[in-house]
């Protein structure tokens, strides 16, 4: 069984504020290399947007004509 006490002596039957520590501990070195690749997803979520608004416009435009 494992120890789910934190520093402080709560216990934690599901370990979550175990895991949420290690996540936050961890998002510090990922967030490094992140800034680099940002541009890529922003783009591809621009294109995205554009084309929906195209074809909620073309879908109008066929039903009101």
């Amino acid at each position: 069984m494992a120890n789910n006490q934190g520093p402080q002596g709560n216990y934690d039957p599901a370990g979550s504020t175990q895991m949420f520590r290690a996540f936050v501990d961890d998002a510090p070195q990922t967030r490094q290399a992140a800034p680099a690749a940002s541009s890529g997803p922003r783009i591809g979520l621009i294109a995205g947007l554009v084309a929906a608004v195209v074809i909620v416009a073309a879908v109008a435009w066929l039903a009101l004509s």
